[in-house]
């Protein structure tokens, strides 16, 4: 098959870009690293790829609120282009900030006239937190990047505003009915709870969405960190495993293109 093509885009502040691609080519696709900028004046064009990530970082200081500012480039000087690369059944990620941006630029949970319809804010604790977590994927899920993962996974975190707030409980609850849900935060047991297990106070324990198509995905996790079973904080007590979890969701993403 024909290795799909991902645009890793680049902005001021993104630093997880360079892991991110090495994920996607650790799977088998071709990575390009493209600058905003490239995209608003046309050098390069999202036409041309298959799959567009958002990576996790600090994008313009997070001035203004965490992932604002590309969120509105992407909002405002994209907008066409995004809608007709939607239309045509390609695939969106965004992780950590890079889900602050698909989240703040309305793509998720998503819409045609991209409303933002949710936020993700301060962590409750008040503090940045940099750990790992316990993820569980609701039975009821759509998403195409999660496909055959267990029902419990451990992924790093490292954000200080991911307190997912959706803009009213008719949001929330058309998440539920729709299968949006991707992933909520858990304890080893599959569990959810208060801080530390919910890590920054998120309602229903919201760590992933995607949209009503299963093919734009967003999560604060960084699943690009933990690839390789080696990866894993605890691997000398609980043993290796072929891959780490979240080499299956980039494979997933390769794999949609055959």
């Amino acid at each position: 098959m024909t290795r799909p093509k991902v645009l890793i885009l680049k902005a001021a502040g993104i630093n997880c870009d360079s892991e991110t691609a090495f994920a996607f080519e650790s799977a088998g696709a071709d990575t390009e690293f493209v600058h905003i900028n490239q995209l608003v004046s046309g050098e390069r064009r999202l036409s041309f790829y298959q799959i567009l990530a958002v990576s996790g970082g600090f994008t313009y200081g997070d001035d203004i609120s965490a992932g604002k500012v590309l969120a509105n480039e992407l909002k405002t000087k994209l907008f066409g282009e995004i809608k007709d690369f939607i239309r045509d059944g390609k695939l969106m990620i965004g992780i950590c900030n890079g889900f602050q941006v698909l989240v703040k630029a309305g793509l998720l949970p998503g819409n045609d006239t991209f409303l933002q319809e949710a936020t993700l804010s301060e962590n409750d604790c008040g503090s940045f937190q940099d750990r790992w977590v316990y993820l569980k994927k609701p039975q009821t899920n759509k998403c195409v990047w999660t496909k055959g993962l267990p029902e419990i996974i451990y992924l790093p975190i490292a954000h200080g505003e991911g307190k997912f707030i959706p803009s009213s409980e008719d949001v929330l609850e058309t998440l539920r009915r729709q299968g949006q849900i991707v992933f909520q935060y858990c304890d080893a047991g599959g569990a959810p709870g208060d801080f530390p297990v919910n890590p920054n106070g998120s309602i229903d324990g919201v760590a992933g969405l995607c949209d009503a198509t299963g093919r734009i995905f967003g999560l604060m996790p960084h699943p690009e960190r933990h690839l390789d079973s080696l990866q894993h904080p605890r691997w000398t007590r609980e043993g290796l495993k072929r891959h780490g979890d979240g080499f299956l969701i980039f494979l997933n993403a390769v794999n949609y293109f055959k």
